[in-house]
């Protein structure tokens, strides 16, 4: 397991999140559906026609997490967090150079 420095008081933390973290990102992420019937394939939260990003675009326009779930009942606040998590999976992959 990786480490990095803290500034104050030189302890070192992990890097990676402990396990039972890692485990509930699992479940986070099985709230994310995609299926070529619906939204033509794009990924949905639970089986709806909310696609993830548009609760991406809605947290990207400044609306918190309160807003978008009074805006959007059928979401749950884990939806929210499986978005974040679906999407920080898809950007976070190693960049092969030359």
């Amino acid at each position: 397991m990786r480490s990095v420095k803290r500034k104050e008081g030189g302890r070192k933390l992990p890097l990676t999140p402990p396990r039972s973290a890692r485990y509930f990102g699992m479940e986070l992420l099985e709230r994310i559906t995609m299926n070529p019937k619906q939204c033509g394939g794009r990924p949905c939260v639970r089986g709806m026609r909310i696609r993830v990003s548009d609760v991406l675009d809605l947290l990207g326009a400044g609306l918190s997490r309160e807003q978008i779930l009074e805006q959007m009942p059928d979401l749950e606040p884990d939806d929210i967090r499986g978005c974040l998590l679906f999407a920080r999976q898809k950007i976070d992959h190693p960049l092969l150079a030359p």
